[in-house]
């Protein structure tokens, strides 16, 4: 929040910035002898004006600035000297130019623009925002990608009530574009399917494994060898103040209570990535951990807990979450966001998913969090 206001005044300067040239150019001209020229100055303006205004704006420019060029020579009386013509020319020349390329980078917003709502809308079909309430919990997602105006990423998350208790994923997709977009969309396809039909979250963990395998075959070159993901699947049992969690190459989640103390649910036994299977058997094993009313869930991806600052010091969320009580896990995923921004100082590099679970308070709350 600190760079706003400097990042405000750049861009009123940059603005400004043709009407300066203009103004400059002609001071420059009527303060010098006639054998100088303000020709850089006025060519400048109406090219400048070409991406930072309307059509009719950078119109208006280049009119501006052909009188002012016709006005000085006027002063001058020079009008129709060869030097004198061939500037007018060659400003009228650039202010025509200048007309072609506001169209051109205008029709590259606005295919930009479009291109990024179709990206905006494939991320929100495969990304969903989970309901507020499942299964009695309050539930909060949130997606932050690394590049203002970008939406096409390869973390993801999902929520689903199953009859074996309320289930969740978060992951993270080698890659990025649409590829990783697709492998997004096989993960959580098969998440959505096993969760219903699993008994065990093993074997959720391994519906995923296969799923994932097949889509590396599919593809050719490189993504066939290396495709892989890192996810954490963890499941809250009906009316059992408990959570299963199953590692697979993750960052850790965090349990937070409600008197501000924070636990890290690091896995005794990790396990690979997703599709990594080839290279190696460990059994997936679900680690159980008490999960306390009024206490909230946070699982994330890499982009939180590797965010560095200027002097490459990483983002610590459960060093930066200890002390702090959250009610709402909506608060907590914004805060977040907020602090990794500053953290940063808004050159965050890699995207961000979110993902929070609040068991309700309830009047037998014990609040000892061990």
């Amino acid at each position: 929040m600190e760079q706003e206001g400097p990042i405000s005044y750049a861009r009123t300067f940059v603005r400004m910035l043709p009407a300066l040239l203009l103004a400059g150019g002609a001071c420059y001209d009527y303060l010098t002898p006639s054998e100088f020229t303000a020709a850089p100055f006025f060519t400048a303006a109406p090219l400048v004006a070409a991406p930072l205004y309307s059509r009719r704006g950078t119109i208006l420019m280049g009119i501006a600035t052909i009188l002012v060029v016709i006005a000085i020579h006027i002063r001058l009386g020079v009008v129709f000297d060869v030097d004198a013509v061939t500037e007018l020319a060659t400003v009228v020349t650039v202010s025509v130019l200048a007309v072609l390329i506001n169209l051109l980078v205008r029709r590259g917003r606005e295919e930009l623009a479009s291109q990024r709502e179709i990206a905006e809308a494939a991320q929100r079909a495969v990304l969903p925002e989970p309901a507020e309430r499942i299964g009695g919990f309050a539930i909060a997602a949130r997606y932050e990608a690394a590049q203002a105006g970008a939406f096409i990423g390869g973390d993801l998350y999902a929520v689903q009530d199953t009859p074996h208790g309320v289930r969740l994923v978060v992951g993270d997709v080698r890659g990025k574009g649409m590829g990783a977009v697709a492998a997004v969309a096989v993960v959580i396809g098969a998440f959505r399917e096993a969760a219903e039909q699993e008994a065990t979250l093993e074997a959720v963990a391994q519906r995923l494994e296969r799923a994932l395998a097949r889509e590396g075959t599919r593809r050719a070159g490189l993504e066939a060898v290396e495709g892989f993901a890192t996810a954490i699947l963890a499941e809250l049992p009906h009316g059992d103040g408990t959570v299963r969690i199953v590692n697979r190459g993750h960052p850790s989640p965090l349990l937070l209570y409600p008197d501000g103390t924070v636990r890290t649910l690091q896995a005794r036994e990790p396990a690979l990535p997703l599709g990594l299977g080839e290279l190696g058997s460990w059994p997936d094993r679900a680690e159980e951990s008490e999960f306390r009313s009024g206490a909230t869930l946070l699982l994330y991806t890499d982009g939180l807990s590797e965010a560095r600052d200027a002097h490459g010091r990483f983002f610590d969320p459960a060093d930066r979450l200890a002390g702090r009580v959250f009610h709402d896990p909506a608060v907590l995923l914004a805060t977040l966001a907020q602090e990794v921004r500053r953290h940063t100082g808004n050159a965050t590099t890699d995207d961000m998913a979110l993902l929070a679970v609040r068991r309700p308070r309830s009047s037998a709350a014990v609040s000892d969090p061990m």
